[in-house]
This record gives structure tokens, sequence and C-alpha cells, in this order.
């Protein structure tokens, strides 16, 4: 993929991007989100930090009620028992007659069967945005059987060509996390080269990103900016903060408060001087 790309200029992305977190925390998205049970309360402590209203939803009878409300809504598969799925699959129904933003996360998919039948069904109702690692979302576009565990075997740049294939076959923005996370909406490519090895060694570093995927595309859809914006724009800020949480953390354990502390204290204003990004079309 890489010969067919062509550098474009990225300064009112980042301006975009800027604008979008100013307008978040003037209006706080309340942001539903059907998540495992490890990483419920660092999920809602990362959306609280960032200045998004948690809303952590997931009862079947309930969600689909809520979806209609939220500003946005994740879908992630990390334990996916039998309320979890049916509330999930009310979710995704509630958001998409509400046109409410949902993210999907596929969580460990591949070799695994319940989950991976789960993913499959969910991303055919065309989520707004699809977050995974590398393995996760060959997985979903059926190019592998996953990695280990929720641990990748791929690399993102292995993973671009199958990206670009859900984004292009759902209609929906795929973000590849990793050492440079890959962002696409089948058509536009972005790579964000910010955050922090850290982010991997505290449970729920992925996961909490899809819950500010959620949050910002409920913002997004509240101002008018589109979908591949929001989602570069979470994973930027979210990625400046893990950098300035490392930069001051002794090891896991620290980094995972600081990473709260970042989020809280990063302005619309840092992010051009600490943005790595570069935006390509294909």
């Amino acid at each position: 993929m890489s010969d067919l790309l062509r550098p474009v200029s990225d300064t009112d992305l980042v301006s975009e991007a800027a604008t979008l977190l100013a307008e978040l925390r003037a209006a706080p998205p309340l942001t539903q989100c059907i998540t495992n049970a490890v990483v419920t309360g660092f999920t809602a402590n990362v959306l609280l930090a960032l200045g998004a209203a948690p809303a952590m939803v997931d009862i079947v009878g309930e969600s689909e009620t809520f979806a209609s409300i939220a500003s946005g809504v994740l879908i992630n598969l990390g334990t996916p028992r039998p309320e979890q799925r049916a509330a999930s699959r009310e979710a995704v129904a509630g958001a998409a007659a509400a046109g409410t933003p949902w993210v999907l996360d596929p969580v460990a998919i591949g070799a695994l069967p319940v989950r991976t039948a789960l993913a499959h069904e969910l991303v055919s109702l065309r989520p707004a945005a699809i977050r995974g690692n590398a393995s996760e979302i060959l997985a979903l576009a059926g190019a592998s059987t996953g990695g280990r565990g929720v641990d990748t075997t791929d690399t993102t740049d292995a993973a671009a060509d199958a990206a670009f294939s859900l984004a292009q076959r759902h209609g929906s923005v795929v973000a590849v996390s990793g050492p440079v996370d890959l962002i696409t909406d089948g058509r536009r490519v972005i790579r964000i080269s910010n955050g922090d090895e850290l982010l991997t060694r505290v449970t729920g570093g992925g996961c909490a990103l899809g819950a500010v995927m959620a949050a910002f595309l409920g913002t997004a859809r509240a101002t008018g900016a589109d979908a591949l914006t929001a989602v570069a724009a979470a994973s930027l800020v979210y990625t400046i903060a893990a950098e300035r949480a490392a930069s001051v953390s002794t090891g896991p354990g620290s980094f995972a408060v600081a990473l709260l502390d970042a989020l809280a204290a990063v302005q619309p204003g840092d992010l051009a001087a600490a943005a790595r990004i570069e935006e390509v079309t294909r």
C-alpha cells in the first residue's frame, strides 16, 4: 500500500482535533460503554479525566434505550458473557435508530468462536468506527486467525490493507493501534506516531481508547465534524497524554495514575507542538 500513498498537509487535521477537544470539554458527551469486566473502572476514569461523561449501561432492557440518548457508544468484546452479548445487540439497534455513532472493539477475535462470530455480526451493522490491534483487524477482515489472546502478533503495516478493506466494505473508520497508529476511512490514511510502550503494560490501555473515540465521535456528531477527524483526534489526544504520563512515571502503576492526570491537563493548544502525525491519501 505504501507505494500508493501521497503525503498531504496535516496542519488542518491537528487544528480540527484541537477544536474538537475544546468542544468536548464545553459540552461533555454522554458516552455509553458496554465493555469488558477487566477495564470498566479504568475506562470510566479515563472518560472523566478527558472531560466526557461515562455511562456503563450494559443491561438487557436498558442498553437500547440508553443508546438512543447517548452521544456515542462503545461495544467492546473483551468479556462477552450472554447478557452482555444481548445488550450489545440492543445498544447497536438503539444507536442505529437514533443515529448515535458507535465504536466496535473486537477484542481477541480470531481463534475464539463466540466473540469472533459476534464481531462479524456486529460489524455488518456498520459501526462508525472499528478499533483494534493489527491481529484483531486482520481477523475481522478474514485475513488471519488472530493474535495471542489480546496481544497482537502482527505489525500495523501488515494490517493496513485489511483496515482499508474493512473501511470501504462497512463505511467505517478503522483504527489500527500500535507503535504507530493507522487510521483510515477507506480513502484517506492517517498515521500517528505519538504514544508510549507503557500503554501496553496497563490493563485497559487500548480498551479505554475505544471509549475515547466514542466520546469524540459524539462531539463530532453534535458539531458537524467528520468521523475520520474525530477518531484521529481521539488517538492524538490520548497518545500525547500517554507520552506526558510516561515522562513522569517510574513504571506501569504510576503511569496508570499519571495518564488520568495527563488527560485532564492536556489542552487544545498543546496538540500542535506535540503531534507527530502524517496524513496521506490513497
